[in-house]
């Protein structure tokens, strides 16, 4: 576990440990939960599908295409737990790749077509 104060910033470091210089990694979903074992429940979306879901995260440059980098503000759920789990999707893809997920960013639901 690792222990921090409300409302203090948490920074995060994803990296991803291969010899191809090529790839790169990129946050995808992030959720917490006072429930290690259930995230759909009681959870609290920070980032979904790459769309930013609380005001406190933010994403920082890196010198490496392999290495992502966010922080967000502590918290607790409803006063009433006092631990809150992570659970994190990651995509990686070939640097360069345009029609990857990586370079989509924010992939927010499809409108449905009004016509008949």
């Amino acid at each position: 576990p690792y222990y921090i104060d409300l409302n203090q910033n948490l920074y995060l470091q994803a990296y991803l440990h291969s010899s191809d210089p090529n790839l790169m990694v990129f946050v995808d979903t992030c959720v917490a939960s006072p429930d290690p074992h259930d995230f759909n429940t009681l959870a609290y979306d920070i980032i979904k599908h790459g769309c930013v879901r609380d005001s406190s995260y933010a994403t920082y440059s890196s010198p490496y295409n392999h290495c992502a980098r966010f922080k967000f503000n502590a918290f607790e759920f409803i006063s009433r737990h006092t631990s809150v789990y992570l659970q994190c999707e990651l995509v990686v893809c070939r640097l360069g790749d345009y029609s990857s997920r990586c370079y989509q960013g924010c992939i927010g639901r499809s409108k449905r077509d009004t016509s008949s």
